[in-house]
């Protein structure tokens, strides 16, 4: 994983034109272009252009005829969708974009924000639980969202039904910020349909989807991963031993944010999740003072005097060279060691001992070929 968070914690510089955005847009939106894959390309050809015109190529070495990117009209379209609903775009490396998603090697690209993003600039907390949540959960969320919130910090969740729903609701007045697991346009469930009118009249509504998805079940993983990624801390308030918050707790951990889980009786099953977590080393929250307490001092911002080492002055390694037998054996060896379920990146460097520049760009191929597919966190499979 080394050489895809090299590649991500260097960020590329943001499109400043609008033929830039389209091409930045299109990149993202090919097909079998994820993420990770978006940094890659984008830092080994220079611009989103120039990954472009290189993809009918990639896709080809990888097994895939007559490939073809995104095309213009499509990117356009989104675009002038976001135009009318509102929405503004923030791209990875701009002075708007989220700080605390940079250091992600799975960082969106691009994500549309509806509301106020002077939100983002702010510290967050994530608090994420239960949708069947209970009555005492539901009064647990919407103190410590209250009590986070007057002392300064914005809550972060995902809309959802209970919990994220009472997290939001108690921190209009003083900031909160929902990631949509679909179009930052698309209200999901539709019964909180007023609140997310009111978050973003009021808050902040962030997505990394097409303006207009609907969301699946697939997305919420990745949704969960920015929720996280955004904040300072993830609380747990009720959670079931297998549930999407339990996602969000484990891509926290993964993100080197701090997991706390809200306590709950041992016969309630939805408070199997918290307990679970309280057991494996998470804090213990009674109130917002317990998440106050543990949160790291705010890092100094940058200084902005500084002068950034020009990109271009960096000197290129030398290219690779790599036989059509040895790629095919490491195609074979990767192939090999994956299986269904996720297994991390640098985990499978490790086990193939070969260095993250050889494998990198053979999951890139093999990923472009539908052979496997990447999951947040870093993680890869087979494809199913």
């Amino acid at each position: 994983m080394t050489d895809a968070k090299d590649s991500s914690t260097h960020p590329p510089l943001p499109p400043t034109t609008e033929e830039d955005r389209v091409s930045w847009l299109r990149l993202l939106r090919s097909r079998r272009v994820g993420p990770t894959t978006f940094h890659r390309l984008l830092t080994e050809h220079g611009s989103a252009c120039a990954a472009l015109a290189a993809l009918p190529d990639i896709a080809r070495a990888a097994g895939v005829d007559n490939y073809t990117p995104c095309p213009e009209g499509v990117a356009r379209a989104e675009i002038a969708a976001a135009l009318a609903g509102g929405a503004r775009m923030l791209c990875a490396g701009a002075p708007d974009y989220p700080a605390a998603l940079r250091d992600l090697t799975d960082a969106p690209p691009i994500l549309w924000a509806i509301g106020d993003v002077t939100l983002l600039t702010r510290p967050l907390v994530a608090m994420v639980g239960a949708r069947n949540a209970s009555s005492l959960g539901l009064r647990m969320a919407r103190a410590l969202s209250t009590e986070l919130g007057e002392a300064g910090f914005v809550v972060v969740s995902g809309m959802a039904r209970g919990i994220d729903t009472a997290a939001h609701g108690a921190a209009l007045d003083t900031g909160t910020l929902a990631v949509l697991a679909g179009g930052v346009d698309v209200m999901y469930p539709a019964e909180n349909a007023k609140l997310g009118e009111d978050i973003a009249a009021r808050g902040l509504r962030l997505s990394e989807k097409a303006m207009g998805m609907v969301p699946q079940a697939r997305h919420f993983p990745a949704r969960n991963r920015i929720i996280s990624g955004l904040a300072r801390a993830v609380v747990v308030v009720e959670a079931a031993a297998k549930s999407g918050s339990l996602i969000t707790a484990r891509a926290a951990l993964d993100q080197g944010r701090e997991v706390m889980a809200v306590p709950g009786h041992p016969f309630d099953a939805r408070a199997a999740g918290c307990n679970m977590l309280i057991r494996d080393g998470a804090a213990l929250v009674r109130c917002a003072e317990d998440v106050i307490e543990l949160l790291p001092k705010p890092r100094a911002a940058p200084d902005c005097a500084q002068p950034e080492l020009a990109l271009d002055a960096m000197p290129a390694p030398p290219p690779e060279t790599r036989s059509l037998r040895d790629t095919a054996a490491l195609h074979g060896r990767i192939l090999d060691r994956l299986g269904p379920s996720p297994l991390a990146e640098d985990q499978l460097i490790r086990d193939l001992s070969a260095a993250p520049a050889t494998v990198a760009p053979v999951l890139t191929d093999l990923e472009m070929s539908g052979r496997i597919r990447r999951h947040p966190g870093g993680l890869v499979s087979l494809e199913r």
